[in-house]
């Protein structure tokens, strides 16, 4: 069984109601090449727009019961397709970066606000989401289990950790940053350690500090028939476009039954010192040893 995913690497207009609209055309699109699933780049609602003055940047922000959400609500249940759509959601005190999934009847299956915000840079003006989240995907010829990450959140092996453990077999990333060998490396790892795919969906060339190249690792380092293999089972080109890759679900499944490697040999009593922060609410920083 397979699912497919629409990587909808496409440049935004200058308002709410032309990303709208493009957004729009780019469902209708994914779903006559047959996709199951359509994700879109970070932040779509205003193109990754982030003002440094609170005053601009609440303006551009919005409510979750938006006209523009509930417009992805009615054309996810008109395609009879899943859209991950994302988007600057108010909040107090400040906005959030976040995506919404909606099945394809139009319900609402997840909500995820991103967690590692890039606050060394224009997103010091946000706040941070909570926890992260997993639900289940029916697409029709079956159901999967997903959790989402936006971005920088791949650097950090917690985030697709604690989705593995809360069953994540496809995590979906909407991203907006140049991807190049160090941070497709990551994705590799994260897909590879947690026996997960991990499908992330990129601006395209033309938009500030992107690069397209959005990706599909499919979580399967290996097979019997094959050996040592590529999880990377697609990678865009740079230039604009709708792109739909394949998901082998069979495949992961099987392999995260036959493997070693996601929760199966953990030793959580060992690891401590990962949560030693609770004990005096900083984090305990260890200085390196002389050699």
């Amino acid at each position: 069984m397979n699912i497919k995913i629409a990587f909808l690497q496409i440049l935004p207009g200058k308002s709410l109601d032309e990303n709208f609209l493009t957004g729009k055309k780019a469902c209708i699109e994914a779903k006559e090449k047959g996709a199951d699933i359509a994700l879109f780049p970070e932040m779509w609602s205003d193109g990754y727009d982030l003002p440094q003055d609170y005053n601009k940047l609440n303006s551009l922000a919005i409510e979750k019961e938006s006209a523009f959400l509930k417009g992805f609500r009615n054309i996810a249940s008109e395609l009879q397709m899943a859209v991950g759509i994302t988007f600057l959601e108010t909040h107090s005190p400040r906005p959030l970066n976040s995506v919404i999934f909606f099945d394809r009847t139009g319900r609402e299956i997840l909500h995820y606000s991103k967690v590692h915000t890039c606050a060394f840079d224009l997103e010091k003006v946000l706040d941070g989401g909570e926890d992260f989240y997993t639900a289940d995907l029916d697409f029709g010829r079956g159901t999967v289990r997903i959790g989402s990450m936006i971005c920088f959140d791949r650097e950090f092996p917690e985030s697709a950790r604690i989705l593995m453990l809360k069953g994540a077999e496809l995590i979906l990333a909407p991203n907006a940053c140049p991807m190049e060998i160090n941070r497709l490396s990551a994705l590799r790892s994260r897909a590879y350690e947690n026996m997960t795919a991990i499908a992330t969906c990129n601006y395209p060339e033309g938009h500030p500090d992107c690069n397209g190249r959005s990706t599909l690792f499919d979580g399967v380092p290996w097979k019997k028939a094959e050996g040592v293999r590529d999880m990377c089972v697609f990678e865009a080109p740079g230039t604009p476009g709708v792109y739909v890759a394949e998901l082998d679900l069979d495949s992961l499944r099987a392999h995260r039954r036959n493997d070693v490697m996601g929760d199966k040999y953990r030793r959580p009593d060992k690891y401590d010192i990962l949560s030693n922060w609770n004990l005096t609410g900083e984090t305990i920083i260890h200085e390196p040893t002389e050699i």
